[in-house]
C-alpha cells in the first residue's frame, strides 16, 4: 500500500542512480535498475516489485561500468561470463513482443537451468525498464536496431552469456579468489563491474558473491570458448588429480 514505510521514503531516493532489490533473492528477481535520476513513482512501482519476493528490500547505489561473473573454485578462476541482458534485433517490421517469441525458439533456450540459456520474459519488470526509454512491448525496433529489455544481465532472465576468461587481467581474478576466501568459500560465483576489462588499474566494484553459482553457463556459453569446469570440480573434491 501507499502508506507502507518504504513507499513513503521513496522521496529519498528521487533523482539518483540507484538499484532496489529484493535481500534474499536468487537469478534477478524483482530486481529494477535505474542508471539515471529515478522518478518517484517509478521508485514506489519497484519497491512494490521487489516486496513481492522478500519482505526487506535493499536500495543500492548504481555502479558504472560492465557486469562480469568470475568463477571461483579453491584458489582459481576456471570462468568468467560477461552477461548481456536480455535483448531483442529489430528488423524494421515486428514488434519487441513478436522479437521475443522468436528469440526463444532457439534451442539453446528452456525453462528451469535446463539448457544453457533461459527464455525470455515479458514480465512487469521489463515493462518498467522499457517505459524509463519511452517503449513497450508493441514497440517495432528499426532494422538492426538493439533493444535492451532489463538493466540486469542474469542468465535467468533471458540473458546471452559471453565468455572473457582469457581476456581479464590476473589482477581481477585475484581479487575475485581473495572477495571468496574472504566468506570461506570454495565455491563462489562473484559479480564485478569493471569499467574497462582490458585494464588492470580500471575502476572496480563488487556487487554481489553467490554461493550457488550456476556452472553449466561457463560450460556452455552462448559465444566464445567452453570450459572444463566440472573438472575442476572434481579436482577440488579430490576425485582426481
Amino acid at each position: 500500500t501507499d502508506d507502507f514505510p518504504a513507499i513513503v521514503a521513496c522521496h529519498k531516493y528521487a533523482n539518483k542512480a540507484i538499484v532496489v532489490k529484493p535481500k534474499s533473492t536468487n537469478f534477478g528477481l524483482g530486481i529494477s535498475i535505474f542508471k539515471e535520476e529515478a522518478k518517484e513513482e517509478d521508485i514506489k512501482e519497484a519497491f512494490k516489485l521487489a516486496f513481492e519476493h522478500d519482505d526487506t528490500v535493499l536500495v543500492e547505489e548504481f555502479i558504472k561500468g560492465k557486469e562480469y561473473r568470475f568463477l571461483v573454485i579453491g584458489d582459481k578462476v576456471p570462468g568468467i561470463l560477461h552477461r548481456v541482458p536480455a535483448n531483442v534485433v529489430g528488423d524494421g517490421e515486428r514488434s519487441i513482443k513478436e522479437l521475443v517469441e522468436e528469440k526463444n525458439k532457439d534451442s539453446l533456450r528452456g525453462k528451469g537451468y535446463k539448457t544453457p540459456l533461459e527464455k525470455i520474459n515479458l514480465d512487469d519488470n521489463v515493462k518498467l525498464f522499457l517505459k524509463q526509454v519511452g517503449k513497450d512491448f508493441d514497440y517495432v525496433p528499426a532494422k538492426d536496431e538493439i533493444v535492451y529489455l532489463r538493466e540486469n544481465s542474469n542468465i535467468s532472465t533471458g540473458g546471452d552469456s559471453i565468455d572473457y576468461t582469457d581476456l581479464i587481467p590476473q589482477r581481477f581474478k585475484d581479487i575475485a579468489v581473495e572477495s571468496a576466501k574472504a566468506v570461506g568459500a570454495n565455491f563462489c560465483g562473484v559479480d564485478m563491474m569493471l569499467e574497462d576489462y582490458s585494464d588492470e588499474n580500471s575502476n572496480y566494484a563488487i556487487i554481489e558473491l553467490n554461493f550457488n553459482p550456476a556452472i553449466h553457463i561457463h560450460s556452455y556459453p552462448y559465444k566464445g570458448k567452453e570450459r572444463e569446469i566440472a573438472k575442476e570440480v572434481l579436482e577440488i573434491l579430490g576425485f582426481i588429480k
